[in-house]
């Protein structure tokens, strides 16, 4: 902190350069930036460099991982792509000097990110990409020269994305914990995705894994969006969902630690989470031996006044400081010493996923008129539209076992005007998305 960034150069520009250093996410934003660089100074000999930007507020688009029932505004240039990082011991600007290329990166898409790399010996790094990225707001580094893990990613829904990003609160969750213990400043990653169900997050968990699988913890708050009527998730998937996400976790030497779900104010929504799936987040953190995330059921049904107007989503900013808040009370446990070993579920489904390095995109389905045309496919795949009662109108295949073909067209002159789910299904792929056919 208190170190100015620079921008292509320079560091006077309109903003306070400071305001993209003070760790507080707050609006101030640099329009665009393809190239920019921080003096971090002489000492560390690795870091953990994070970043954040604001296109859409959720923190990947549709293209990565699936949200039902929303529509994301996810604008152009919202994630950092194709960039490389670099360090250097001798610029005095970001831009002159000696550089040396410490990583490099291709697709991205998430709109926050966080990177360890070497420094040693280093004073700056610079990040360089191949198209500027919008609304660059915060820019972080963290001296990790001691295998620092105190790095947390939260995992989320539009709860999450509200309350642990979108809002201007007086202290975050990592100012609280510095508050507590000095000698600790926690490097945050805000992962909320509005909409999303715990079924979205399984089916992109290799996204997950490869924008946040290098840090200590995952802070979990799912399960609102199962819960709704029509999403199809039942408690028992839901469970076995969020048993898929811990065992993912732990298998990338991960920490999960879940929330309970978010109260909802019954008199605005006339809608309550049921109490089964709070008992399915009980049972998989017993099962697992997890420390108890924050207790947000308990804590909002007895403060309505801090959730929305529409009795659904953290109030602004008061549900969001308290959010913020509950987690920093739950996990001290982590930082007064106590030990917590994770253990893979004995009573999942599955056994502990391999690691993945994938860099490929989700399917992509386009129309136009009654084309429709799916892309971005890596394998053979089964493809059904569906109406929203949920009868099958049409299906057909792409590729085979032979050539695999990646993307085809299909013209559907015999079926109704109207909305529609496309899903997807082949060995390793599983996708859905809605369309409109007119």
């Amino acid at each position: 902190m208190g170190k100015p960034l620079y921008v292509s150069g320079m560091n006077n520009f309109s903003l306070n350069p400071l305001a993209y250093t003070d760790g507080i996410l707050n609006f101030d934003q640099i329009a665009e930036a393809s190239d920019f660089a921080l003096n971090v100074g002489f000492g560390p000999k690795k870091l953990f460099i994070t970043w954040d930007a604001r296109g859409d507020e959720a923190w990947a688009s549709g293209d990565y991982v699936y949200a039902q029932g929303c529509v994301h505004n996810w604008m152009e240039h919202a994630t950092l792509q194709n960039f490389k990082v670099l360090t250097s011991a001798n610029s005095t600007n970001g831009i002159d000097g000696d550089w040396e290329i410490v990583a490099q990166v291709g697709e991205s898409g998430a709109a926050s990110r966080g990177i360890a790399i070497d420094f040693e010996g280093k004073s700056w790094f610079r990040i360089v990409a191949a198209e500027p990225v919008a609304n660059l707001e915060e820019v972080s580094a963290y001296d990790i020269s001691n295998d620092g893990d105190d790095t947390w990613f939260f995992l989320g829904t539009s709860i999450t994305q509200m309350g642990m990003k979108q809002f201007v609160v007086d202290s975050n969750f990592s100012q609280l914990i510095h508050a507590r213990y000095p000698n600790h400043y926690p490097a945050m990653v805000r992962g909320g995705i509005a909409c999303v169900t715990s079924q979205g997050v399984v089916d992109a968990i290799k996204y997950y894994v490869e924008y946040a699988g290098n840090v200590k913890f995952w802070a979990i708050e799912l399960g609102t969006n199962d819960t709704f009527a029509g999403n199809g998730v039942t408690v028992e998937m839901f469970e076995k969902n969020l048993q898929t996400i811990v065992d993912t976790a732990i298998a990338h030497g991960i920490t999960p630690i879940i929330a309970r779900l978010f109260a909802t104010n019954l008199g605005e929504s006339a809608w309550q989470v049921h109490e089964h799936y709070l008992a399915a987040i009980d049972r998989v953190v017993e099962r697992n031996n997890l420390l108890k995330g924050p207790d947000f059921s308990s804590y909002f049904a007895a403060h309505p006044e801090e959730i929305d107007g529409d009795g659904i989503h953290p109030a602004n900013p008061a549900g969001g400081q308290s959010m913020h808040r509950l987690w920093a009370e739950a996990v001290a446990p982590f930082y007064d010493g106590k030990k917590f070993e994770p253990v893979v579920g004995k009573d999942s489904s599955m056994n502990a996923p391999k690691k993945l390095d994938l860099h490929v995109a989700l399917p992509q389905v386009s129309v136009e008129g009654r084309t429709v045309s799916v892309a971005r496919v890596n394998e053979p795949v089964a493809v059904a539209i569906v109406d929203l009662t949920g009868n099958i109108v049409w299906h057909g295949r792409i590729g085979n076992s032979a050539d695999g073909s990646s993307e085809s067209s299909f013209h559907l002159n015999a079926i109704p005007a109207g909305n529609y789910i496309v899903r997807i299904r082949g060995a390793s792929t599983s996708y859905k998305t809605r369309i409109s056919i007119r």
